[in-house]
């Protein structure tokens, strides 16, 4: 059986979860707790999984797979049904685009590993991480909600009638949005995509859950 290495408030873990409900892909998961004892992906078990000590890992029969945005284009190529991208290969960019703005420009700056640098490395206050990651996370899904009001093709989700790519990256990213109590009244378009797409039964499905205590 397939195997995802995740942690359940992961928001990249949360995007690869996603494309497995979308897809029906059977696999068992396995939790790294990324707290406990000072973060369970430091230790050399997980290292040899994964170098880089980040979550998720993919394991399945052709090997260990590591990146969210990896692992679900390989997911889309080995059960290419439902598709996460477009047909027209100008429209599979402008998806690719939109999962990048949040996986490239927002999430590396507010990530765990980030925010606890901050803190130990540069003395920055509970108040000053939080004002940090408000920024990055409003001033980022700002640029989401431009791109989503600009485009023809977006409706309750990111790209026509059904979740792609850019819903699995943008729906994990306001999770942390509103766990964080970020502001989002400048971003409507964004804030309905992710209030559509959490009616579905796949990204409720996906949604974090711890399976013990956090």
């Amino acid at each position: 059986m397939p195997m995802l290495y995740d942690y359940f408030r992961s928001s990249a873990s949360f995007r690869v979860r996603i494309a497995l409900e979308l897809k029906g892909i059977a696999h068992d998961r396995f939790q790294v707790h990324l707290v406990r004892d000072g973060g369970e992906q430091h230790a050399p078990s997980y290292r040899a999984l994964n170098p880089a000590g980040l979550v998720p890992v993919w394991s399945d029969e052709s090997g260990l797979l590591s990146q969210s945005l990896a692992i679900v284009e390989y997911l889309e190529e080995t059960a290419p049904e439902p598709a996460l991208l477009p047909r027209a290969p100008a429209d599979r960019a402008w998806v690719r685009s939109l999962a990048l703005s949040v996986a490239c420009d927002i999430h590396p700056l507010n990530n765990l590993r980030v925010l606890k640098y901050l803190e130990r490395e540069l003395g920055a206050s509970e108040d000053a991480r939080k004002a940090w990651y408000a920024h990055w996370v409003e001033d980022g899904l700002a640029s989401v909600e431009a791109m989503l009001t600009a485009h023809p093709a977006a409706s309750a989700f990111a790209f026509g009638e059904t979740a792609t790519l850019a819903d699995v990256c943008i729906v994990p990213q306001v999770a942390n949005a509103l766990r964080f109590a970020c502001k989002l009244s400048h971003v409507p378009r964004v804030r309905a995509l992710y209030d559509h797409c959490m009616t579905q039964p796949a990204f409720q499905r996906a949604a974090p859950e711890p399976a013990e205590p956090a």
